[in-house]
């Protein structure tokens, strides 16, 4: 079964190795659902916590305050690490950030990169048969996640055969 992201005929095309270094992918569903859905969550919580009568807010212990701003703050800490996610193609590799975690695969490492159909995100396939996440290129970004592994792609063909014109799309 073919990945998602195997070349198509009239895909447009993207700036390939032409382009210069770095080139930086980030999700863009995962940062704008981070950001929409901690709004909401703190405005909901705004809004219960205001909308109770003053005996009930000053129910809540100390302890029972501290425990949901921790909460909101946790909350905050995951959809940073979520929203900071990229995949950075420079000179020396590929920089992946996933999370709070930041990875450089040199060129020589990096066998193929491929976003299966339904995957959560891309997958960095090393020469030494081990694979890491490429969380900044998210298949829930559809049509432009497969752009981006195809430029992805370009750039590796172009740096292999040492050919700038390698990184053009043909079809």
């Amino acid at each position: 079964m073919p990945a998602a992201s195997e070349p198509s005929s009239g895909a447009p095309s993207r700036p390939g190795p032409g382009t210069p270094l770095p080139v930086v992918f980030r999700p863009i569903g995962i940062r704008v659902a981070t950001w929409v859905l901690g709004a909401l969550l703190f405005g909901v919580v705004a809004v219960i916590w205001v909308a109770f009568p003053p005996h009930v807010r000053e129910a809540f212990t100390l302890l029972q305050r501290l425990t949901v701003v921790l909460f909101g703050l946790v909350a905050v800490l995951v959809g940073y690490a979520l929203g900071r996610s990229r995949v950075e193609v420079r000179e020396d590799g590929l920089l992946t950030v996933n999370g709070f975690r930041k990875r450089l695969h040199p060129w020589e490492s990096v066998a193929r990169v491929t976003l299966r159909a339904g995957g959560p995100w891309a997958i960095i396939e090393l020469t030494d048969g081990s694979v890491a996440s490429a969380m900044g290129i998210q298949g829930s970004d559809g049509e432009r996640a497969v752009e981006q592994v195809k430029q992805l792609r370009r750039v590796m063909r172009a740096r292999a055969t040492g050919d700038p014109g390698a990184g053009r799309q043909d079809s």
